[in-house]
């Protein structure tokens, strides 16, 4: 039997619940927006007020739900998020009315999007100091390898079972499996616990910031304005890929195909980041997140071919690799680790709001009759005006450094 090291038991555990956080991220929830708005008989717009309504109410409550995180041993959080996910993901399988669409959009949001991945970037930003770049790139595989396998699978899968059969499984499969993971992964961990230090190599330490110091600083809002384009716009696009589809003219496999592309190029993106993270800082860094997504959304505009699919997938793709590594580590470097999981808590809460926020407004703008292009353009204008934002104050990113 291979003996792995702590250091890597840490990295198998997050790659794993990063994996399984994709039955609450909006690319596979999409998934379901067909059948789901045929069965309960509502529009578009419909769809997206109660994902949108229901991903806000999951944000709120991940803010404090997930700062309990700094209070309890990892083992012990990680086994309610995973009991709270299959109990969810059950939920899900017996939705029959509007009201139980938007408890089924909670749980699974606030389960699988908001705790599952908290949890594990916490564990990783928290553990690893030295080389948390790498490790942070390493686990956000796991969702990168569900972007790959699942959107195709899910779709063959649905020519042999029901929607709700297939969710019932996802039930099986997680209280199962993730039960034992955890046991063979982090159940030595504690709040304590880092990866271990070279001693050849001296560490600068740093102030470590309170929630209620984060939220009075104004650079945590400029940073955090760039961070959330991609959660936003991504959503958006990946709840209406059938809408986008049909305004292209594209086939019903063009996107799902697509996101194979997308997934190699978010592992690319992750695999570079790791090492960049490491030699520069995710501070310097930031800037560039959202330069691909922009590019995007060009193609999104102007590419009226089916090949404009794999094009401004691919180019999500890399943005999202970027941000998946950029996103969890630049707090850590800018407030310290010591409140890293309140921090991160908050930020994760921002998160999973501005995916609604992109849920709603897509819905909205379509509703409204907006050409697929028109809502390109608005996303590109938002990129455009938070990157402007960021550059003027990048050079203000500094952490405070404590004397020795």
């Amino acid at each position: 039997m291979i003996k792995l090291s702590l250091s890597k038991k840490v990295i198998l555990f997050g790659f794993i619940f990063t994996f399984f956080s994709s039955f609450g991220q909006s690319f596979f929830l999409g998934l379901f927006n067909a059948p789901l708005r045929n069965e309960l008989g509502i529009s578009h717009g419909q769809f997206g007020t109660i994902y949108a309504s229901a991903t806000i109410f999951s944000s709120l409550l991940l803010i404090w739900v997930g700062k309990k995180i700094d209070d309890y041993k990892l083992l012990n959080y990680s086994l309610f998020v995973v009991i709270l996910l299959a109990a969810s993901s059950l939920l899900f399988s017996f939705i029959n009315s509007v009201f139980f669409l938007a408890l089924g959009i909670f749980f699974m949001r606030f389960a699988g999007q908001g705790l599952m991945s908290h949890t594990s970037t916490t564990a990783i930003a928290r553990f690893f100091e030295r080389s948390r770049g790498k490790a942070l790139s390493t686990i956000w595989f796991g969702l990168s390898t569900a972007e790959f396998i699942l959107p195709v699978l899910i779709t063959y899968l649905f020519l042999l079972f029901s929607w709700r059969t297939i969710w019932q499984g996802i039930s099986i499969i997680i209280l199962i499996l993730l039960p034992l993971v955890i046991f063979k992964t982090i159940k030595l961990i504690n709040l304590d616990s880092r990866e271990e230090k070279n001693k050849n190599v001296k560490n600068i330490k740093i102030k470590s910031w309170k929630r209620k110091e984060v939220v009075k600083d104004y650079r945590f809002y400029i940073v955090s304005l760039n961070m959330l384009a991609g959660p936003w716009i991504i959503t958006g696009i990946f709840v209406y890929q059938s809408f986008i589809s049909e305004a292209k003219f594209w086939s019903l496999y063009a996107i799902p195909k697509a996101f194979m592309i997308y997934s190699v190029t978010s592992i690319i993106s992750l695999i570079c980041s790791g090492f960049l993270v490491d030699k520069f800082t995710s501070r310097k860094l930031i800037p560039i997140i959202n330069i691909p997504l922009l590019f995007s959304m060009f193609t999104l505009f102007f590419i009226q071919d089916e090949i404009g699919a794999y094009i401004f997938l691919g180019l999500i793709g890399i943005s999202n690799g970027l941000a998946n590594v950029l996103g969890s580590s630049t707090w850590a470097e800018i407030y310290g680790v010591k409140y890293i999981g309140s921090i991160k808590a908050l930020t994760t809460a921002l998160m999973v709001f501005s995916t609604a926020f992109g849920t709603a407004i897509f819905g909205m703008l379509i509703d409204f009759n907006f050409s697929i292009e028109n809502i390109a353009f608005v996303s590109g204008a938002y990129i455009v005006v938070s990157l402007i934002l960021l550059l003027i104050f990048i050079k203000k990113l500094e952490p405070i450094k404590l004397q020795n």
